[in-house]
């Protein structure tokens, strides 16, 4: 299992969830205004996996409650939250792309780059997204993505069809909802959490109790 260092701000996300990338917004204005700013530690959490086979293929036919109200419930906030925190993003794309191919090359230039360009690849994956609507399912897609932050296209490759970095992945989704997190985006710091797309006020309030 693996650690995380409750004195990091962590965040639990998901590339096709729309608040984390919303969340991520407010996150990075409190990060730039704050005296003191957390470090941030990422951990993917797997937004379909309840939905997800053995062999990582969705089951579209699991009921899960969302039906049409549902989503238009989330476009109405997505546009409301979009417009507070002054983001630009492509609505509704999300619904029918799978992060998992996403996730695991992320896993890999975390753990094989350094912090500057795994950080380069996560804001490029999510901008490729809501930002260019792009499918990140798509392993050309994740390929070109890669290869703006320096990463050969035979490594995403790998990375896709690594089953060591999907194990991993399945178990930090389960040490995720061992540890309580059900929904995201999810903020944790100091053994105090905050869900949601929550405004930079909210940050200072869970990483300085103020």
């Amino acid at each position: 299992m693996s650690t995380i260092d409750e004195n990091k701000l962590t965040v639990f996300s998901d590339y096709v969830c729309p608040f984390c990338y919303l969340g991520k917004a407010a996150m990075e204005e409190y990060l730039e205004e704050a005296e003191d700013p957390p470090e941030v530690e990422w951990h993917v959490f797997d937004l379909r996996g309840y939905k997800r086979n053995p062999d990582g293929t969705i089951d579209d036919d699991v009921d899960d409650g969302k039906d049409d109200d549902y989503f238009a419930q989330v476009e109405e906030n997505v546009e409301r939250l979009k417009d507070e925190y002054d983001v630009e993003m492509t609505l509704d794309y999300s619904l029918d792309i799978d992060s998992w191919d996403a996730q695991k090359v992320s896993l890999y230039v975390e753990q094989a780059y350094d912090e500057e360009t795994f950080e380069a690849f996560h804001e490029r994956t999510f901008e490729a997204l809501w930002e260019d609507g792009r499918d990140i399912g798509d392993v050309e897609v994740l390929v070109d993505i890669a290869g703006e932050v320096g990463v050969p296209d035979d490594e995403v490759r790998d990375a896709v069809d690594d089953d060591r970095l999907e194990g991993e992945l399945k178990q930090r989704f389960e040490e995720a909802k061992q540890r309580g997190v059900t929904g995201i985006p999810t903020f944790t710091y100091d053994g105090h959490a905050a869900r949601g797309a929550i405004p930079p006020h909210q940050f200072e309030r869970l990483v300085d109790g103020v």
